[in-house]
């Protein structure tokens, strides 16, 4: 059994181990709630341009942006791969970076050659240790998602992917669900898949004047439509990072309560055997005289 001063050490470092977690938990919980607005409100945006893209898309047969034209023969795929940059939240990134390992095994063996975008510090790294081909990244991304630092990464890939030299872009993020559930989830972002591009079935069939032309004015808003995704992507990945956080944090807090509960009853056991042992002595003691 350890010493007494070594049990009390132990206690005081596991009681300020307590300290700092339980702080996180707070910290975790008021930025919870800030996320979890700031994705609720970009929620509504990106459903209704979405509508709007699929009413369009039917309005104008005659254009088909290449955004929503699948390519025959998928020989380069590119992954965006969305992550925290801070650790301490949980299985969060475990789980999304294993979807995205098993997406890669997926490509490769098909014999798709892959390329990624990394959004997130543990993305990136991660990554770069399995050695995939890492052509953009964006880290440090703060508390709040912001759309100007976020295009020049995603525009690498819409880039190569107009030029020809990717057929196929895939979205991976953590989708919140609730404060105790989040969802890893890997979509396909180029070209549109069908399900994203559903009319809303209360809209009708409306004939549109394009200002200057068709071409223009659908270009520009699937490039828009595309930017939504990703935005929304990072917001509820940052919403379930701030909820995962807060839930793993309170679980250490309660666990160092219970390492802390056991370690004073130790502590009281091994003060009550020295108490005895000294009061035995001290008997033995006054027998012996």
């Amino acid at each position: 059994m350890p010493g007494m001063k070594e049990i009390r050490n132990k206690i005081k470092s596991v009681q300020n181990t307590r300290k700092i977690t339980k702080a996180m938990e707070m910290v975790a919980a008021s930025k919870m709630r800030k996320a979890q607005e700031r994705m609720r409100a970009a929620r509504p945006y990106s459903e209704k341009i979405r509508n709007i893209c699929a009413n369009l898309a039917k309005a104008n047969p005659e254009y088909k942006h290449e955004y929503m034209v699948a390519r025959p023969v998928i020989k380069n795929a590119g992954v965006i791969v969305v992550t925290t940059d801070k650790g301490l939240c949980g299985g969060l990134n475990t789980n999304i970076l294993r979807a995205v390992t098993n997406k890669f095994k997926d490509l490769e063996g098909a014999g798709t050659k892959v390329s990624a975008v990394a959004l997130g510090s543990k993305g990136l790294g991660f990554l770069n240790r399995m050695g995939a081909k890492v052509v953009s990244h964006v880290i440090q991304m703060g508390d709040a998602p912001q759309l100007e630092r976020l295009i020049g990464a995603i525009k690498v890939q819409l880039d190569a992917y107009s030029a020809g030299e990717v057929d196929a872009v895939y979205l991976s993020y953590t989708r919140f669900i609730n404060t105790m559930k989040q969802e890893p989830v890997i979509e396909q972002l180029l070209p549109l898949s069908s399900e994203r591009l559903e009319a809303d079935p209360q809209e009708h069939s409306w004939d549109y004047l394009y200002e200057p032309d068709a071409k223009a004015v659908i270009d520009d808003l699937l490039l828009r439509y595309v930017e939504a995704l990703v935005y929304q992507a990072v917001a509820e990945n940052m919403a379930s990072e701030q909820s995962a956080r807060m839930v793993a944090m309170k679980a250490a807090s309660d666990n160092a309560k219970t390492v802390i509960n056991d370690l004073q009853l130790t502590y009281n056991k091994a003060r009550q055997a020295a108490i005895t042992k000294e009061l035995a002595e001290i008997v033995g003691g006054a027998s012996a005289v």
